[in-house]
């Protein structure tokens, strides 16, 4: 008879990628059937180790056509062996929405069901519940279960031949993104909420819920510095910063976004509320290390590849000074469009260049009222990067 436990994903301690990766526990594997309505490349590498010494015995169906399935995301599937199908329905309307995971061995079979998709939120950082079996193959009524579920899912293809493709190689992954039917990761959609503030977001006190899984930040990529175009828009050097005439609701400029960083937990200091005694507040977060790759040089990387469109000028003799247009969105509510300046240190021989500080700063200018708020504290700030505009970013706390 089969054995059942829950997950709450979040609420409780253990995650689905836990319980996936000790699907893989099950003696004697003869197959591996994944059914997922979005993958990401970070959610496949939660179980990447699991999948790459069983991948002659994985079949995986996954969904496309919804806006959050990637390229990278099933090019790593591929990469890694697995027999890949993509579920495309036709419709945006109408989309293939089944979360299963499923290991069977010659005696018995795990099963995880529920509401986790193959990202990085469904396996870890979201709140997900799932339901982990452990099925009896010796048990004619598990059997039959097991037997239902691998032949409903692998019937599939033949049934629906227009619909469910297998997909064999890296050239038709690429004729999917180029469709739209697949997103790319390094053009990310920055948050374009459906809300917007006329205040500072004073009154929205709500912290952070404090779950039993620690989030995983997805890796991030260092941003490539497009061509410069011909006189960006831009606010004139020197000018005193402040509120565009926008109105505060979101700015959707472009179409396409790149992130281009990504903070560590934000403090006391980077929102300009410090609490030490004889503590002055900055007025300004640097942009440093963050959560960039390793091999990325902070202190060049922002002045060189995320403000290159920027008309730079000397502020001094050893800082330059720029200003941009950033969209503000704090807890998924925007509140407006801001001109604030950039400063940069240009020096290279001074302490703080030597010990890797960051270089960088961007002031909060007229934003600071609206940041400076303890229920800030610990969470992560995302600059995101108009790919159309190259010269106006997205700054979000979440």
């Amino acid at each position: 008879m089969a054995k059942k436990s829950f997950i709450l994903q979040g609420i409780t301690p253990k995650t689905h990628a836990q319980a996936v990766r000790e699907l893989f526990d099950v003696p004697d594997i003869k197959k591996v059937i994944l059914s997922v309505a979005f993958v990401s490349e970070s959610g496949v590498k939660q179980i990447e180790n699991q999948l790459k010494a069983q991948a002659a015995l994985v079949t995986v169906f996954a969904g496309i056509r919804n806006d959050i399935t990637s390229y990278q995301g099933l090019a790593l599937l591929r990469n890694i062996g697995v027999k890949l199908y993509t579920v495309d329905t036709g419709s945006r309307n109408v989309i293939f929405h089944p979360k299963l995971y499923l290991v069977r061995g010659k005696t018995t079979a795990r099963f995880v069901v529920g509401s986790a998709n193959l990202t990085l939120g469904g396996l870890n950082n979201n709140i997900e519940a799932g339901l982990v079996i452990d099925f009896d193959l010796s048990d004619t009524n598990d059997k039959g279960v097991v037997d239902e579920i691998e032949t409903q899912l692998t019937s599939l293809p033949t049934e629906y031949p227009d619909h469910v493709v297998k997909a064999g190689t890296i050239a038709g992954l690429n004729k999917l993104l180029a469709s739209g039917r697949l997103v790319d990761e390094m053009a990310i959609t920055p948050p374009r909420p459906s809300t917007s503030a006329t205040g500072t977001g004073s009154t929205d006190t709500t912290p952070r819920m404090k779950l039993k899984v620690t989030p995983i930040h997805r890796a991030l990529a260092k941003a490539k510095a497009a061509p410069k175009k011909p006189n960006p828009p831009k606010a004139p050097v020197g000018t005193k910063a402040g509120t565009t005439a926008l109105p505060p609701v979101p700015a959707t400029i472009g179409i396409e976004f790149e992130l281009v960083w990504e903070s560590k937990p934000l403090t006391r200091r980077d929102l300009t509320i410090p609490d030490a005694k004889g503590t002055h507040a900055t007025g300004s977060v640097n942009l440093d290390k963050g959560l960039l790759p390793e091999e990325v040089d902070h202190r060049h990387y922002f002045r060189d590849d995320v403000f290159p469109h920027l008309v730079w000028a000397n502020r001094s003799a050893t800082v330059d000074e720029t200003y941009a247009k950033f969209q503000l969105v704090l807890k998924g509510i925007s509140y407006g469009e801001f001109d604030l300046p950039i400063r940069h240190t240009t020096g290279t021989t001074s302490k703080a260049y030597k010990q890797k500080n960051a270089m960088t700063r961007l002031s909060w200018g007229p934003m600071r009222e609206y940041v400076a708020r303890p229920d800030l504290i610990g969470r992560t700030l995302a600059l995101y990067r108009d790919k159309a505009d190259p010269a106006r970013f997205v700054l979000e706390v979440d």
